[in-house]
């Protein structure tokens, strides 16, 4: 599916260059993390032992709620293997609720608690080097919760840190049930929710950048438009 025959950039309606601490002032940890900016892009890396499991990893909240119909484009450097980085989008609660309303239980960045907690969220692994299998075969796998629902999968094309000369552009495209995503503008994967057999299509939410210690990675240019159909 090529998503520019249909749909073409309308307003900004967020930017963020992620350069310096002010820009993610009122960003939201989830976990622990150490947020630096040692080259004017922000840099994430975990704070805990990887030995502690899950309870090492992090999420790192923008707290814009965005509607549906939107292109997510952002800048991203892999900096240290292994690990794995994520993007959690249109996240809220189960019932509808903002995902940072009081009701809805604290989450520390434990994965149980994202696929299968109190929230509903699509979250694309785009980067994934944890596993000594995903070092071997690099894919990006796109779920959808509530329920780990695995959806689509495509090629990886961005090399290994070690090998890697970012910026790689990252491009996702969220509308009404289509989601779509690249990098360097190379399609790499497709998919219609019907809202039928994983529930129904998430609409407005939150994102977020999620890690697996001890990856390290650096993020600049957040940028989200409107989508306007052609």
């Amino acid at each position: 599916m090529n998503w520019t025959a249909r749909y073409r950039l309308g307003e900004l309606i967020y930017e963020n260059s992620l350069g310096v601490p002010a820009d993610v002032a009122v960003f939201r940890m989830e976990g622990q993390a150490a947020v630096t900016f040692p080259l004017g892009r922000m840099r994430l890396e975990n704070m805990l032992d990887p030995e502690q499991g899950q309870a090492s990893n992090f999420v790192f909240w923008c707290p814009e709620v965005f509607p549906n119909q939107i292109s997510i484009q952002w800048e991203f450097w892999p900096i240290r293997e292994p690990g794995l980085c994520m993007l959690f989008f249109a996240a809220a609660g189960r019932d509808g609720e903002h995902l940072f309303d009081a009701s809805l239980q604290p989450r520390d960045g434990q994965y149980p608690m994202y696929h299968s907690g109190e929230i509903n969220t699509y979250h694309l692994s785009y980067f994934r080097r944890k596993l000594a299998d995903e070092r071997r075969f690099h894919t990006c796998n796109l779920r959808k919760s509530f329920g780990f629902h695995l959806v689509a999968q495509g090629a990886d094309p961005i090399p290994e840190a070690s090998e890697a000369v970012g910026p790689y552009r990252l491009q996702l495209i969220h509308a009404a049930g289509e989601i779509f995503f690249s990098v360097n503008e190379l399609p790499v994967l497709y998919w219609r929710d019907d809202g039928v057999a994983t529930g129904p299509i998430l609409g407005e939410g939150l994102l977020g950048f999620r890690q697996m210690a001890p990856m390290m990675a650096e993020y600049a240019k957040l940028r989200v438009h409107r989508l306007a159909l052609i």
